[in-house]
């Protein structure tokens, strides 16, 4: 009887994480108007130290040792805080799903990344794999939408966004090894959040001239997709192989223009779907491991 429970959980897991990673875009993109992108930030991270500070009063603390602090502290200002800002100020210029298609290059510049600083193995498929996706961008980049209007910059940001993931992946790799995922998100979280205090004066401000109903949005941020859904992703990381599990997350773009076009009214450009798919694709491509040989 328990096996179904132990099948079906990870994957209700994962059914959880890219639904609410998907409505984190179309969230950042409805208070663009709302805060400025640094007290966005703040506020979210704010939230989300708080959420899973109780939860970690739970469960037991492993603590760091001195070689492991520097890279929590360096995925909290990178991932937590840097990404974080990038977006807000990405998706003020872009909608929310050419964003969401744009930060799915990740796992390209993480392949790009390992081959150089872990060592591991740079096949043809992840050069292929790079001119590919470099031209689904480049197809982001110059489309249009009804207005004949283009933002490269928006493009340019969240492609910042994009970059800060990756190395902060490289980064954590060897953390989650031997520290608990949920640690390790909870210590960068609240790094990140230190990180943008600079923006403490505009938060307040922001806040302030928000409406009960936007002031609701930011702790959505900060409690579904911040804290929750890195929990449902620790767990099915705990359940999947990492391959399998990353390859679930080429579904947070067409989730993300679904819910943008049900709750916003907007989509991306029509050249921009072409961008995205080709985009995809170059990250499939980049991801391919050769097949070993099997000695006759």
């Amino acid at each position: 009887m328990t096996a179904p429970r132990t099948s079906t959980l990870p994957l209700v897991a994962v059914g959880i994480t890219l639904v609410l990673w998907s409505s984190a875009f179309v969230a950042i993109r409805h208070l663009g108007a709302t805060f400025s992108p640094g007290a966005l930030s703040l506020g979210r991270l704010l939230v989300g130290s708080v959420a899973l500070g109780v939860v970690l009063t739970t469960r037991g603390w492993t603590t760091p040792n001195r070689h492991e602090w520097p890279r929590l502290v360096a995925i909290g200002v990178l991932w937590f805080g840097l990404y974080n800002v990038a977006l807000n100020a990405g998706e003020r210029r872009v909608d929310a799903g050419t964003a969401a298609m744009l930060i799915q290059l990740s796992p390209v510049l993480v392949a790009v990344l390992a081959a150089v600083f872990l060592k591991e193995r740079a096949t043809p498929a992840l050069g292929v794999g790079l001119l590919v996706a470099f031209a689904g961008v480049v197809l982001i980049a110059t489309s249009t939408g009804g207005d004949g209007h283009r933002d490269p910059v928006g493009v340019l940001l969240c492609l910042v966004s994009a970059a800060a993931y990756a190395v902060s992946l490289i980064l954590q790799k060897p953390l989650v090894a031997r520290l608990p995922a949920i640690e390790v998100t909870w210590v960068a979280c609240t790094v990140g959040a230190v990180a943008c205090l600079p923006f403490a004066g505009d938060l307040v401000r922001d806040a302030g001239a928000a409406s009960a109903a936007d002031l609701g949005w930011v702790v959505f941020l900060g409690v579904f997709p911040t804290a929750i859904a890195f929990s449902t992703y620790a767990f099915a990381l705990s359940h999947m192989s990492a391959g399998n599990l990353s390859v679930t997350t080429y579904l947070v773009p067409p989730i993300t223009v679904l819910l943008s076009w049900l709750l916003l009214s907007e989509a991306p450009p029509a050249m921009a779907y072409v961008g995205g798919v080709l985009a995809l694709v170059g990250v499939a491509l980049a991801r391919r491991r050769p097949r070993s040989r099997v000695p006759a």
